[in-house]
């Protein structure tokens, strides 16, 4: 059970493709938003289960009946990826109807320590995708993730098709927001980004976003280039996937969009501003050097939040230390690597 956010919620999907893999004959079930299914679409020995928020599963009297929902499928065992009150309710039914549960340790305190203005700790945590590795192994499934699998790229329908074009072009997608303005790139060294990629014309770019106000900033980023589109608004959430599995490289900040990209495999360079890969939210399988982060000289209370929702005086500035170079050298070594 994960039921948000997407991030959070992609990054279940490398540690579940390995347990199908190395436990083929156990049947998952996979407990989360409608909206995510498609996430979990191409792993064999998956099902979903739809968490309707809304209405049946509203409440506590709607967790009870998620929980004798559940049942009726004959589950063993109950893995909580989530460890929030919803969870913990369902978690503590299944707990006394005799089956086996676990929970993620979400490391609270270290990551405080990490973030502390104070008497900082600054030094990596694990990772969410070991803390989710815990988890299975307390119900007696140890999971390798050293030898990940990956889904095949998809095949992209003519809609797409239509979009992107047909030409044989280096593929780059680049979401340049986040839930916070801690953890966004200013725009402006971002529209440098852009610039310079474009001048290549073996390059597309793809922005991806959400919301009106985004779509907006993305068309009027978009539209002096040939080679930059704006993808926000246009496809489907299924088509978005499809898309990004097919791209050579994806750039985002410390959110969703690089989770989901990593989940498929392809090569995703973060920025980091108010948060740090250090907190184990680091997409998966991508090496260390791919996390471009703000400077600790300058600034070094950084880290100063675990999600980016706090901010401290001051701080306004640190990914200005960013350089848009910096960025696009980055993007170029892996395009040629």
């Amino acid at each position: 059970m994960r039921l948000s956010a997407m991030g959070d919620v992609a990054m279940t999907v490398p540690v579940l493709r390995a347990f199908v893999n190395q436990y083929p004959d156990i049947k998952i079930t996979v407990v989360s938003r409608p909206f995510f299914k498609p996430f979990f679409d191409t792993i064999p020995s998956v099902s979903f289960f739809a968490f309707d928020e809304k209405e049946k599963h509203k409440g506590f009297i709607g967790l009870l009946r998620l929980f004798q929902d559940l049942k009726r499928l004959e589950i063993d065992a109950f893995a909580d990826l989530h460890n929030v009150l919803r969870a913990q309710v369902v978690r503590t039914l299944f707990a006394l109807s005799g089956k086996k549960v676990a929970a993620v340790d979400k490391g609270r305190a270290e990551k405080k320590g990490l973030t502390s203005l104070e008497n900082k700790v600054f030094k990596p945590l694990a990772s969410m995708f070991e803390r989710h590795v815990a988890v299975f192994a307390k119900l007696g499934f140890s999971i390798d993730l050293s030898h990940p699998m990956f889904p095949a790229k998809a095949v992209l329908n003519e809609e797409l098709t239509n979009i992107i074009g047909t030409e044989n072009q280096k593929l780059i997608g680049i979401a340049p927001f986040a839930q916070y303005d801690s953890k966004v790139y200013p725009l402006d060294l971002m529209q440098e980004v852009i610039a310079q990629l474009a001048k290549n014309p073996q390059h597309k770019i793809f922005l991806f976003g959400g919301g009106k106000k985004e779509m907006e900033i993305l068309d009027a980023i978009a539209t002096p280039y040939r080679n930059v589109i704006n993808m926000a608004g246009k496809i489907k959430f299924q088509q978005e996937l499809q898309l990004i599995s097919n791209l050579d490289v994806m750039v985002s900040m410390d959110s969703g969009n690089a989770h989901i990209a990593a989940m498929l495999g392809v090569k995703v360079i973060t920025l980091w501003g108010a948060t740090h890969p250090y907190a184990g939210f680091m997409p998966f399988n991508q090496p260390i050097e791919n996390s471009l982060v703000s400077d600790r000289e300058k600034y070094p209370l950084l880290p100063t939040s675990v999600y980016g929702n706090k901010k401290v005086e001051g701080y306004d500035e640190a990914m200005r230390t960013i350089a848009p170079e910096a960025v696009v050298n980055k993007i170029r070594e892996k395009l040629n690597s």
